[in-house]
């Protein structure tokens, strides 16, 4: 089955540090786990239509959470951060958020 750059990216991370970098025209998202940097960098192209320089990506384990006696896990999730080229245009998505 074919991957789209819809199913690549899952969401974007809003916190106060990745907002802080987009100044500096990087995004951060959260991506599926099974894709590598060459198809984040080709899904953020064509989602926001913007020149990608860079990604940097990381897998996240999920913590370990009680309810009483019981435990369980958060599932693992992998972050994105995408530098854009200095000639790119802004993703507009995250303007108003900052």
């Amino acid at each position: 089955m074919e991957k789209t750059a819809h199913d690549i990216i899952i969401r974007p991370i809003v916190t106060e540090k990745s907002m802080g970098q987009t100044a500096d025209k990087k995004y951060t998202f959260e991506v599926a786990r099974n894709v590598n940097k060459i198809e984040i960098k080709q899904a953020v192209e064509k989602v926001f239509g913007v020149k990608v320089q860079k990604v940097n990506t990381m897998n996240i384990l999920g913590k370990k959470k009680r309810q009483g006696v019981h435990v369980g896990k958060r599932s693992d999730w992998k972050k994105a951060i995408v530098t854009l080229t200095e000639d790119s245009k802004t993703i507009e998505f995250f303007e108003g958020m900052s």
